[in-house]
């Protein structure tokens, strides 16, 4: 580096006289251009033989030189410098960050910093954009290392860094996206900023307020989910993900958003706590994976001291006026799903007991919450008696301390009543210090004394640790001996055994004489809540082992008549699994351990009585749960030692309600799991069973249709083009087409989604030909008739599918059957029956169609089903329900269906059943202790067999009868019915006046109801009568054991009334409009209960189809609304009238929470509901004011919801965006993936001016993130091909007002979403823009600033576009 030192001084040494006279002397020009230019070219030659680093390094003394040089001096070095850069010897860029890196830089050497400043705004233009932002970073780091007090003798310094950061930020010089400078100055390392330069940052952040508005979800932070089994969504594309701080992952950028989004979201986190069966969604909120939350122990620590608030203003007596009234109030509900939830955050290490009770002592000491001391030391019990024995005493002595300010009277409190059950939360304090001092005495170690307050109840728990007898009583005391003594076997042992005897058999030896023996009782649901989680985990642990002791000593199938379990144990086991605090021994337990068990003991008498129990009792069972249980039944169904008819059936009775049970979401959410477990994919698909894979389809087409999944076309696997859950779809199709080849009749596709129509389409199994079925039957009969060896009639027709043809032709020839007919059956088998059973149902159908004695048909049926026990009603109905029937043109409207409606209705077999048992029964069967005496007399009164009474042999039924198995069958037969296009609705109305009454025990009747009005939206939007009939019986056969208002408003209700003097042949349409003001009631509804209030009559929610009041309210607001006399139009527009027109009444500090409420609604409607909003949004892009705007407001104001609520200005636009934005924000994501095409047909066409290209990004720029990558690139074409036709709208000379805010949104997309990956596609539209829009836009495609020129430029593509889209639209019109 030598070298370049004495070029340098080369040109800076002066002789002598040149020094001494330089104030005065004047160089000769030609002598000084010369010296210049052997200086110039020395540098030149020398720089060029460098290497890169080389040449850096001697920039760095070359600038070094250059702070040692005077005025004259230095203009002659930066000139030379200036050179090199012009002739490309020097990169600029290099140039410019030597100079700002170098130590010389010191704003104290006032020309040496002002000149370097100057050379960098001259070099600066010829940076690449990426290297203008290095030099960005290094200004601003200068400018800070400015003093705070500027003297006047350092501002032209820190004006010349100011200046270069002014052209940087200039927007017209583009010398690099302004994206990049904001996320920069947004960086939270770069908030210190010197105030010289503050304005400058300030203004520039505030140019990108609009973008961050455009951005924006309006209200997001006042929005809030109902909280389903599966959300339709998963972990990544959750809109409701929270990062560690609580604040929503779905803002991109570093943009300076709306305070409201950016700041942590604990509202809505403290919502979905405090939601019922919420710990998933908590958990993918979060994104927690066994990793301690701060945030989440807080949040708990609110849920607590909340619930004591709570408690305060409550009444001060908690004894409920019925001491049986299993129910908890609203009270008892927030402080059962509090220990519920510490449980389960404190298990799976997302938060810490000790943190969560220090700091609740922290918040507790500067209150004076009291009333809710006992629940808190109740909930607290539940966690400390299930884990102390597994932690250490350490970990739970923070609770003494809770004592000092919760239990600080100086005398001692007296001991409560032990009649009632809250003597067991009184009593909780001083069951966590036994807890406490037995632990202790374990670890050798001393705790503090008892407070003063607690010592009566202490004495009063020792006293009865040794009373002589135990008895379940009228009292709580073997509860609260449990609850105490659960870690203490010495005291634990005798209550427990208590607990136990009451719910198992006496020690008899079992024999069919002393069946009464057996105990009937179970453990009420009172007794259940008033036990500790480890004394409930300590039961279901005696259940589980006396259940599995039962099957391993089981050995034979002589065994199976014989009842050896109580129904005491089995309904108190069905209890316990309510309970989600002992999941890993509750379902996880039944399933892994116990039902593998007994059915490798071939226990096939408790096996059918789990599967009963699972059937019947329980509800909220996690969906992998049931899918597993499918899969073991499929595998049980394919065991040939199982050959009981009986069992058999419940294996299909089982599957059928598994998988009708799957909710849309739900289903959607198990095929996703495929995708990471492909060879799982046949577990949920009969090998033979062609029904069970009928339902199976039936399923996932509702499940498509609702989730918005049916519009994509299907695609296998092996193609490699299939996207995510529809390639795995096909191979499902594929394999149910396999295993059970069949078809589906003309009007039952009709209603498929457009991909499962389309496969049906193209894989349409040929049906058999009716007419050779019916002749090969005829000769099969006289073969029978004159076949006289037993062992060949055996042997023959047990291989034949159609011997069940000729039972029904005995029967209708002789009214008899002869005996050798059951032996064939009995070789026939439970599992090939099914076979026999749907050629038997063919051949009826086509013996209908030729015969007209079709009531001697059906009563040879009934006989067969009700005298001679060949087949159940049940079974029956669903195969010939199912089986492939074209629509008749003739007078019979389809013949299945007719054959059902004599079958079920004409004789009263069924529907005595049916009747008896809905006036005898209650479907709350938690809330009573004999409901097993009323199931044995039902029984009792109509025996039900399973073969011919001298050779079957009956399992014990505990749950089930021929009506409770019906009720998924009838479900299919009104989808049947509904199918149908008929005006004569008189099939339907009688078989619903008939049986509608067994939907009293449906354990799902809103769910049922708002998935047959969803997915038959089309065919019954003309057929008002019969949705108001379906929605009247199934709601109203509730009306005994519901309150008035648990479902309908009143005025629906009267609605329903009205049709009992109405004629339901003439299908008539009512005369009901609603007003807005019953739509403000339904809307008003819905917000009060997602505000906790007590809206709907309390019930008790282990035991309801929904997990928690807000969903509830969802849905039966969803039914109500699908069940108008009016059109889909115009109840959307009715609910979005109610923001817009119903803003005189809704103050406007609550009206995000309306629309919140509109959006719920409205997104869980089906599409012919929710695209009313492109309808109402394509209004609005057309109004006048968008083509020429008058309003003093930017646009950007009237858009902005804060501006237009504060200003009282214009709400027509605004109000519709936002009720948009919360409708798509409540989408799931087959409903968004169709926002593109809606936004390519109904919005594109009208964008002409840029005021509608605004208010276009406004609507869907926010939802960016949540759309496929595919439709981001369509979106994104649109974007551009817009903007080109606004542009050339504007003119040669006209300029886009707005130009920045839509060139950041452009630059945003490409570095947040897209990338490089459409550069080719943009760079021609790019090319076509006007000068300032390439300008700007010239680093997406690289754009050279020479190659920005003015040229004529042909018709914009978009117009083209826009142009066939009106001629389209026209063409429908």
């Amino acid at each position: 580096m030598d070298r370049i030192e004495r070029i340098i001084d080369s040109i800076l040494k002066m002789d002598y006289i040149e020094e001494c006279f330089f104030n005065i002397s004047v160089q000769r020009p030609e002598i000084e251009e010369n010296k210049s230019k052997e200086f110039q070219e020395k540098l030149e030659a020398f720089f060029n033989q460098q290497t890169p680093e080389c040449k850096e390094a001697a920039l760095s003394i070359f600038i070094s030189r250059c702070s040692e040089t005077n005025n004259h001096q230095l203009s002659m070095l930066f000139q030379a410098l200036d050179l090199m850069v012009k002739n490309n010897v020097l990169s600029p860029r290099i140039v410019c960050e030597q100079i700002l890196s170098s130590e010389k830089l010191d704003y104290k050497n006032e020309l040496f910093f002002v000149e370097c400043f100057k050379m960098i705004k001259k070099l600066i233009g010829g940076v690449d954009y990426k290297g203008v932002r290095e030099i960005m970073k290094l200004c601003r780091e200068r400018v800070n290392a400015f003093p705070t007090s500027l003297p006047t003798s350092i501002l032209p310094q820190i004006t010349a860094v100011c200046d270069v950061l002014e052209y940087i930020f200039d927007r017209k010089a583009c010398l690099l996206p302004a994206y990049f400078i904001i996320t920069e100055l947004q960086k939270q390392e770069n908030a210190e900023v010197h105030w010289r330069v503050s304005t400058l940052t300030a203004n520039f952040i505030e140019e990108f307020l609009n973008l961050a508005q455009m951005l924006s979800i309006i209200g997001q932070s006042h929005m809030y989910p109902i909280l389903e089994p599966a959300t339709g969504y998963g972990d990544a594309t959750n809109p409701w993900r929270l990062d560690p701080n609580l604040r929503f992952t779905t803002l991109k950028g570093n943009l300076p958003y709306d305070s409201e989004l950016t700041q942590p979201q604990i509202g809505l986190l403290r919502y979905v706590l405090q939601q019922l069966y919420s710990k998933e969604m908590v958990c993918s909120m979060l994104n927690l994976q066994k990793q301690r939350s701060a945030v989440l122990e807080e949040q708990l620590v609110w849920l607590v001291v909340h619930a004591m608030e709570k408690s305060e203003q409550e009444s001060g007596n908690d004894t409920k006026s019925d001491p049986n009234d299993s129910t908890p109030n609203h009270k008892e509900w927030l402080w059962l799903h509090l220990s519920s939830q510490l449980i389960y955050f404190v298990l799976f290490q997302c938060a810490t007991f000790p943190n969560i009770v220090n700091e609740l002592h922290e918040k507790l000491s500067v209150t004076n919450l009291r009333k809710g001391r006992d629940d808190l030391m109740w909930a607290l019990l539940q966690y400390i008696s299930g884990s102390i024995q597994r932690n250490a005493l350490s970990n739970f002595l923070p609770v003494l301390k809770l004592y000092d300010i919760l239990y600080n009277e100086k005398e001692p409190l007296p001991v409560p009543d032990v009649k009632h059950a809250s003597s067991t939360k009184k009593i909780a304090a001083t069951c966590i210090y036994i807890h406490l001092l037995k632990k202790a005495q374990l670890e050798n170690l001393a705790i503090r004394p008892i407070p003063v307050a607690l010592r009566k109840h202490y004495e009063f728990l020792q006293q009865l640790s040794s009373a002589p007898n135990l008895t379940i009583g009228d009292d709580c005391i073997v509860t609260l001996l449990c609850n105490a003594f659960s870690t203490n076997q010495e005291y634990f042992s005798r209550p427990m055994s208590t607990l136990i005897d009451t719910i198992l058999q006496n020690n008899k030896p079992q024999t069919q004489s002393n069946q009464q023996a057996l105990t009937t009782v179970p453990l009420s649901m009172v007794i259940l809540d008033s036990l500790t989680v480890h004394s409930k985990m300590s039961i279901i642990h005696c259940v589980v082992n006396n259940l599995m002791k039962q099957a391993e000593s089981k050995g034979t199938m002589s065994n199976l008549a014989l009842n050896h379990i109580s129904p005491a144990l089995v309904e108190t086991y069905s209890r316990l699994l309510v309970y989600t605090e002992i999941e890993s021994l509750g379902i996880k337990g039944f399933l892994s351990r116990l039902l593998p068990t007994v059915c490798k003991s071939n226990a096939w008498s408790i096996l059918y009585t789990l599967l009963e129990m699972f059937s019947y009792r329980l509800f909220h069972i996690q969906a992998h749960y049931r899918a597993q249980l499918l899969l073991q039944l499929h595998n049980l169904t394919q065991n040939s030692h199982i050959n009981q008819a009986q069992l058999h059936l419940c294996f299909e009775s089982t599957a059928l309600r598994l998988i009708t049970g799957l909710g849309s979401s739900e289903f959607q959410f198990q095929l996703s799991r495929f995708l990471t477990e492909p060879k799982n994919l046949s577990s949920i698909v009969s090998n033979d069973n062609e029904e069970l894979n009928r339902v199976l389809i039936l399923t996932m087409a509702r499940s498509m249709h609702i989730t918005g999944m049916g519009d994509v076309r299907l695609t296998a696997s092996s193609e490699g083009t299939g996207s995510s859950n529809n390639s795995y779809l096909m191979d499902l199709l594929q394999t149910i087409m396999k295993n059970t080849p069949h078809s589906w009749a003309q009007h039952t596709r009709a209603s498929f989604p457009k991909a499962l129509n389309e496969f049906y389409a193209n894989h349409n199994h040929p049906s058999e030909d009716k007419t050779m079925l019916a002749k090969s039957i005829e000769e099969e009969y006289r073969n029978f008739l004159s076949m006289t060896n037993e062992n060949d009639i055996i042997s023959y027709f047990s291989q034949r599918p159609s011997f069940l043809c000729l039972i029904y032709k005995l029967i209708t020839d002789s009214g008899e059957i002869t005996p050798i007919a059951y032996k064939v059956l009995e070789r026939v088998g439970a599992r090939l029956f099914s076979a026999q059973l749907r050629t038997f149902c063919d051949f009826l159908l086509h013996e209908v169609m030729r015969r007209t004695e079709i009531h001697k048909l059906v009563d040879a049926i009934n006989d067969m089903i009700w005298k001679w026990n060949i087949v159940t009603i049940d079974r029956f109905i669903l195969c010939l329900a199912l089986r492939t029937q074209e629509q008749n043109q003739a007078e019979m409207p389809t013949v299945q269906l007719f054959v059902i409606q004599l079958l079920l209705i004409k004789n009263s077999f069924f529907r005595d059943r049916v009747a008896k048992f809905v006036e005898n029964n209650s479907p709350e069967y938690w809330k009573l202790s004999n409901w097993h005496e009323k199931h044995v007399a039902f029984h009792a009164e109509f025996p039900e067999k399973f073969g011919p009474e001298e050779h079957s042999t009956t399992l014990p039924v505990y749950f089930g009868n021929v009506c409770l198995r019906f009720l998924p069958v009838l479900d299919i037969v009104i989808h049947r019915y509904l199918e149908l296009t008929f005006e004569n609705t008189v099939p339907l109305d009688s078989i619903l006046k008939a049986l509608g009454s067994l939907y009293k025990f449906h354990d799902r009747p809103i769910t049922y109801l708002y998935n047959t009005l969803f997915y038959y939206e089309t065919k019954l939007r003309d057929r008002p009568f019969v949705k108001r009939m379906l929605v009247g019986t199934i709601i109203m056969s509730l009306k005994d054991v519901r309150e008035k208002n648990w479902a309908l408003t009143d005025q629906y209700q009267a609605f329903v009334k009205s049709q009992v003097n109405e004629d339901p042949a003439a299908n008539s349409v009512p005369k009901w409009v609603p007003e807005l003001s019953y739509y403000m009631t339904l809307v008003k509804r819905l917000i009060e209960t997602i505000e906790g209030k007590n809206v709907f009559p309390n019930v008790d929610w282990r035991f309801n189809e929904f997990p928690n009041p807000p969903t509830h309210a969802l849905y039966v607001t969803a039914v109500e609304l699908l069940g108008l006399p009016v059109s889909p139009q115009t109840v959307s527009n009715q609910i979005f009238d109610v923001i817009i027109k119903g803003l005189v009444v809704i103050s406007y500090d609550h009206i995000h929470t309306w629309i919140n409420a509109v959006g719920l609604i409205i997104a869980t409607l089906p599409e012919s509901y929710w695209s009313v909003i492109y309808d109402r949004l394509e209004e609005t892009i057309k109004l006048p004011q968008m083509f020429d705007w008058t309003f003093r407001q930017s646009p950007f104001e009237m858009f902005n919801f804060t501006t237009v609520k504060c200003a009282l200005l214009d709400h027509k636009f605004v109000m519709i965006l936002a009720i948009a934005h919360s409708i798509f924000h409540h989408f799931n994501i087959g409903q968004t993936s169709k926002m593109v095409s809606y936004v390519r047909e109904k919005l594109v066409p009208h964008v002409k001016t840029e005021c509608q290209l605004l208010y276009l990004h406004h609507i869907v720029s926010p939802f960016l993130q949540r759309l496929d990558a595919k439709d981001v690139i369509e979106i994104t074409k649109i974007y551009y091909e817009l903007l080109e036709l606004v542009d050339k709208n504007k003119g040669e000379d006209g300029i886009l007002e707005f130009m920045d805010p839509i060139c950041d949104m452009l630059y945003h997309i490409k570095y947040m979403f897209v990338g490089d990956s459409m550069k080719a596609d943009l760079e021609p539209i790019i090319r076509r823009l006007s000068n300032p829009l390439k300008s700007r836009l010239r680093f997406i495609t690289r754009l050279g600033v020479e190659e920005i020129k003015t040229e004529k430029i042909e018709q914009p593509a978009m117009t083209k576009m826009q142009n066939q889209a009106m001629k389209q639209n026209i063409s429908r019109i």
